[in-house]
């Protein structure tokens, strides 16, 4: 398999051979169980589905309840295609034990939401600064934003004032700390995209 699924519980630290204190994440990865095997001369691409995370029978409408009873599971709440992956049967269950401490893992997330952000905030501007000449309300404005007779427009994709976070952001080359495989728990060194409880991918 490529990946699995998984859920951000929070962050903690650790402490390496040097004595250095590390941060890193936690996180509950898996088990999943593989809900479908697409093949190209079925579906036209070669993919696994994996599901994730128990759902209540009453939120599983019946679409679903037959889509999962052919893999003999109940209803899940993220279900999650790999393409190109090998080795994977309707029903297997693929956990933490796919992982070895030391692998480099790629982690993807959705950030959490900032709401609508002003350019100090969302791009990191320094703000107009000086509070002399009268500037008493422009501490963290934009500034000047285009020319004036030529090109006598703004270009399309200058940075100003506008929704931060809530975007699908993927984490390149993180390690992995350590493996819990009794508690299906994965300890990656560094931050990843999302709050405590949100679903998260890692892909090898």
């Amino acid at each position: 398999m490529n990946g699995i699924i998984g859920k951000k519980l929070g962050m903690t630290s650790l402490y390496n051979a040097d004595g250095k204190r590390v941060a890193c994440t936690v996180i509950e990865a898996g088990p999943c169980v593989v809900t479908q095997v697409k093949s190209e001369s079925k579906d036209g691409y070669k993919a696994v589905q994996i599901a994730f995370g128990d759902k209540k029978e009453k939120h599983t409408n019946s679409a679903e309840k037959g889509h999962f009873a052919k893999a003999n599971t109940t209803g899940k709440r993220e279900v999650i295609e790999f393409r190109d992956a090998d080795n994977a049967n309707i029903g297997d269950v693929i956990d933490v034990t796919m992982f070895e401490a030391g692998e480099f893992v790629d982690v993807v997330g959705t950030s959490k939401g900032k709401g609508f952000q002003g350019v100090v905030k969302r791009h990191g501007f320094a703000g107009v600064g000086e509070s002399t000449h009268g500037q008493h309300n422009r501490l963290r404005a934009p500034g000047s934003i285009g020319a004036c007779s030529f090109p006598a427009r703004v270009f399309k994709g200058i940075r100003m004032a506008g929704r931060t976070g809530g975007t699908r952001v993927k984490t390149q080359n993180l390690e992995i700390l350590k493996v819990d495989t009794e508690k299906n728990l994965l300890v990656i060194k560094g931050a990843i995209p999302g709050h405590n409880g949100a679903t998260v991918i890692i892909e090898r």
